[in-house]
C-alpha cells in the first residue's frame, strides 16, 4: 500500500476539521490579535460565549509583547480586571529565580517582592503569558488571517453578519469587534473614521492640530543645517525633511505622529545579536543627526529604558532618533503590500540609525564607543531576526461616532457619560513632521506632552459605532477619540481594559437580543465593577 494515502487521508480531515471550525457561527468574533482582543476572548469566554480570534499577526500580544515592555500606564491604582492580572501574571514569573538568568532580581529597580504586580518585562515573557492566557481559556486563534477588506464584510440592514478572508475562510457571529491596531474591519463594515489631526475648534480644544509653538520637546536644542551643503540652500535638503508650509497651530492637517519599532537590546555579550547592516544603508539618512552631535548632544541612551535581565525597551528620545518622522502618513489607509513596504522602511531606517551610531566614522568617537556595548537581544523575537515583530502604530484611524473623547472630557471640563474604565497617561503625541524654520533650520513639529491632571474616565460610546452604521461593532483600540484625547488613551493597560470592557457589552448585547448601542449601562457597571474594573478614583 502506498505510504502517503493515509497521510494525504489525514491532511483532508485535519483540513475539513479546521475549515468546520472557521464556518461555525460564534456568538463573539474579535478580529485583531492585540492585547485589547485578548482580553475581550477572555471576558466573552467567562460570560459563557463562544469566541474566536482571527487576525493578521503571527504572534499574540501586539505592542505589549512586540518591545513595548516599559508600561506606559500613568495612574496604576486605575488598572484593574484583566489588565491588572495580566500584570500580576508577569510578576508571578519574576517571582521565580530561573526568571533572571543574566541578572539578579535585587539588582533591577523596577521589581519588588511586595508588589502584587510587575509593569516592565521582556517581550518573550509577555507573549508567553498571553499564549498560556489562550490556552488555559480554550480560546481558538486563527493568526495571519487578513480580512478582505473590499469584499470580506457581509451586511444586513446595519447588521454584520460574517467577515471572510484573503484566503477565503469566512466567520459569522452575532457581534463582532474589531481589535486591530489600524481599525480595518471598523472602516470596511462603512463605520465613519478620520485618519490626522483634527483643528482645536473641532471640539474645542487647545493642544490638537499643528503644534509649532508647543512641540518643545524632543526638539533641535541647538540651530542645525538642514541642507546637503551645510547653511548652502541650492545644495538642497537632506532627507526626511521638508520645506514646505507646516501649517499654522491649531489648524488641523493629515499628519499621522511618529511610528518606530521598540528594539529590546542588551549590554550581556553572550547574549547579544550584532545590529545588521540594511543592503540599502545610506548615511546620508543621518547627517542631520551627525551635525547635531558635533553641536554637542549626548542623549541618545536616554530612552534605553531598563528591562529585566539587563535589557531595554528602546523608545525615541530627542530631536532625531528611533521616530521615523513624516513617513507613515499612508499607512493606516493603505493597501497590504503597501504597508509592508512601509513597515520595511521604517526597519531599514532603525536598523541604520543604529548601524550609523555604532560604526559610521562620521558619528565621534565616544558616541561609537559607547554604542558598541550594545546588541539586540539574541534571545527575543527568535524568528524575525532579534527585530521586533510588531510597529509601534501609535495612531491610525479613529472612529467617529455620535460621542468623542477629547481633551475636554481627559481633563474633566466635560462630563463622559457611561463610564467603562479609565486613563491617566499624558496627552502624548510624538513629533508629525521636520521642515525648515524661518531661520533656516531644521525643526521638528508635533510633539506634546501634556498631563491631563489625574485620571479620567472613558465611556463607553467611544466604542460604538452610530447606531445607522453598524449595531453589532465594537471598537476598543481604533474608538471615537480626537487625536490629542487618543494620545493619552492610546496606552497597552487602557486598551485592555477597553477590549474586556466591550466583550461585557457584546455579551449583554447577545443575551438581550438588542444592538451594542442599547445595551443597559447600569447592568454593564455592575459586572464591570464585579469583574475588577476601576470606574472612579
Amino acid at each position: 500500500m502506498n505510504r502517503i494515502a493515509p497521510i494525504f487521508l489525514i491532511v483532508l480531515l485535519l483540513e475539513g476539521f479546521a475549515m468546520n471550525a472557521q464556518k461555525k457561527a460564534y456568538d463573539i468574533v474579535i478580529y485583531g490579535c492585540t492585547s485589547a482582543g485578548i482580553a475581550a476572548a477572555v471576558q466573552a469566554s467567562k460570560m459563557g460565549k463562544s469566541v474566536v480570534i482571527v487576525g493578521p499577526d503571527k504572534h499574540l500580544g501586539g505592542l505589549t509583547a512586540g518591545g513595548l515592555g516599559w508600561t506606559d500606564s500613568g495612574k496604576k491604582e486605575v488598572i484593574g480586571g484583566f489588565a491588572r492580572s495580566f500584570y500580576q501574571r508577569v510578576k508571578a514569573h519574576y517571582d521565580q529565580p530561573e526568571a533572571w538568568p543574566y541578572q539578579e532580581p535585587e539588582a533591577y529597580s523596577r521589581y519588588s517582592p511586595e508588589e502584587d504586580a510587575m509593569w516592565v518585562f521582556e517581550p518573550h515573557v509577555a507573549e508567553a503569558a498571553y499564549e498560556a492566557i489562550i490556552a488555559e481559556n480554550n480560546i481558538p486563534v486563527f493568526r495571519e488571517r487578513w480580512l478582505d477588506r473590499e469584499n470580506g464584510v457581509k451586511k444586513r440592514g446595519g447588521r454584520i453578519r460574517s467577515i471572510k478572508m484573503l484566503n477565503g475562510e469566512t466567520y459569522s457571529g452575532k457581534i463582532f469587534i474589531d481589535a486591530t491596531y489600524e481599525g480595518d474591519l471598523m472602516a470596511a463594515a462603512g463605520v465613519s473614521y478620520t485618519v490626522g489631526r483634527e483643528s482645536n475648534a473641532t471640539y474645542g480644544e487647545t493642544l490638537n492640530g499643528v503644534q509649532k509653538a508647543n512641540a518643545v520637546s524632543h526638539q533641535f536644542n541647538y540651530p542645525v543645517s538642514p541642507y546637503r551643503i551645510a547653511d548652502a540652500p541650492d545644495s538642497g535638503l537632506l532627507p526626511n525633511i521638508h520645506n514646505d508650509d507646516p501649517g499654522e497651530d491649531g489648524q488641523g492637517d493629515h499628519r499621522v505622529q511618529a511610528y518606530n519599532f521598540r528594539m529590546c537590546l542588551t549590554t550581556v555579550k553572550e547574549n547579544q545579536a550584532p545590529f545588521p547592516k540594511p543592503d540599502n544603508y545610506d548615511p546620508l539618512n543621518y547627517e542631520l543627526l551627525a551635525r547635531y552631535l558635533d553641536k554637542g548632544w549626548r542623549g541618545v541612551w536616554v530612552k534605553f529604558d531598563p528591562a529585566p535581565n539587563k535589557k531595554t525597551d528602546t523608545n525615541n528620545h530627542g530631536a532625531f532618533s528611533t521616530d521615523y518622522i513624516g513617513k507613515n502618513y499612508a499607512y493606516p489607509e493603505a493597501s497590504y503590500d503597501e504597508r509592508r513596504a512601509i513597515i520595511k522602511e521604517h526597519e531599514d531606517y532603525q536598523k541604520g540609525l543604529m548601524w550609523f551610531l555604532s560604526y559610521d566614522p562620521r558619528v565621534p568617537e565616544d558616541v561609537r564607543e559607547r554604542m558598541s556595548q550594545w546588541g539586540l537581544a539574541k534571545d527575543e523575537f527568535t524568528d524575525n531576526g532579534h527585530w521586533p515583530h510588531q510597529i509601534y502604530v501609535r495612531e491610525a484611524r479613529r472612529m467617529v461616532s455620535d460621542f468623542v473623547m477629547t481633551e475636554n472630557h481627559l481633563r474633566s471640563k466635560t462630563q463622559t457619560p457611561e463610564t467603562i474604565g479609565m486613563g491617566s497617561y499624558n496627552m502624548d503625541s510624538h513629533n508629525v513632521q521636520r521642515y525648515v524654520d524661518e531661520n533656516g533650520h531644521a525643526r521638528n513639529e508635533g510633539d506634546i506632552q501634556v498631563n491631563p491632571g489625574g485620571p479620567y474616565p472613558i465611556s463607553y460610546r467611544a466604542i460604538v459605532p452610530k447606531a445607522k452604521e453598524a449595531t453589532n461593532l465594537i471598537v476598543p483600540v481604533c474608538l471615537s477619540s480626537s487625536h490629542i484625547a487618543y494620545g493619552s488613551i492610546r496606552m497597552e493597560p487602557v486598551f485592555m481594559i477597553l477590549g474586556q470592557s466591550a466583550a461585557i457589552a457584546a455579551a449583554l448585547a447577545i443575551e438581550n437580543n438588542s444592538s451594542v448601542q442599547m445595551v443597559d449601562y447600569e447592568i454593564m457597571k455592575k459586572i464591570l465593577l464585579e469583574e475588577g474594573q476601576v470606574l472612579e478614583y
